[in-house]
């Protein structure tokens, strides 16, 4: 798989380089590029934004500089995405699909957004994280592409994925680890008795009341 990320801000995604990411990147799972916007630019000052046509508050990033940096990573298979609080949310199931394509490109707002004739000539969907408002597109960038990597083949183990949050639409039971009393508290006895298939049980029981009380909206799918 191949994730290019446009942006005007690339030292934003240093932590990409870091973790399961790069791990995956080491192996030759993943290809990320990170491509700044402003190189494009046509204007002597590399500049990259203007004023809104009609009048309003900010200023709006001008169509030249992202399509130029558009079509200089575009291929036939590319799927052209531009994070926006106006697109569908993101979720896992999301996630899933795009980690089955070959090539996805993230298109970073800033400011009051991009002009819309590049939504309109160049973005295949709009995308967003949550119904908020942030400063620009690195941050949803990042989210999706640490979402989308870690369900590339190979890149953690299948088990891992198997059992998480949202993989049932039910959030993950509680995990534990050493020391068995911690601050008084102590590991579920269960979790002790080697007994499968009770701790299959437990866990099962645990999900289902974490995911009624956090979030019970996911039970009704």
């Amino acid at each position: 798989m191949r994730i290019d990320i446009l942006t005007l801000f690339p030292n934003m995604f240093e932590p990409l380089r870091e973790s399961i990411i790069k791990r995956t990147v080491d192996k030759n799972l993943v290809e990320i590029n990170i491509i700044q916007i402003r190189d494009f630019s046509n204007d002597p000052h590399k500049k990259t934004d203007d004023v809104p046509y009609g009048g309003g508050a900010g200023m709006v990033m001008t169509p030249q500089p992202l399509y130029d940096a558009i079509q200089s990573v575009k291929d036939e298979g590319a799927h052209i995405v531009y994070l926006s609080p106006r697109g569908r949310v993101f979720n896992q199931n999301i996630a899933k699909e795009y980690s089955s394509y070959e090539h996805i490109i993230l298109v970073c707002g800033h400011y009051e957004g991009i002009d819309q004739r590049i939504i309109d000539l160049c973005i295949d969907e709009e995308l967003s994280v949550g119904d908020y408002v942030l400063t620009g597109g690195e941050l949803p960038a990042m989210i999706v592409t640490d979402s989308v990597v870690r369900l590339i083949d190979g890149a953690i183990s299948s088990d891992s994925l198997s059992c998480e949050s949202f993989s049932t639409n039910m959030l993950e039971y509680p995990q534990y680890t050493r020391p068995q009393n911690f601050m008084g508290l102590e590991v579920p006895e269960v979790l002790l008795s080697g007994h499968h298939a009770n701790i299959d049980k437990w866990r099962e029981e645990q999900s289902f009341l974490i995911t009624q009380k956090n979030r019970p909206d996911l039970l009704k799918k």
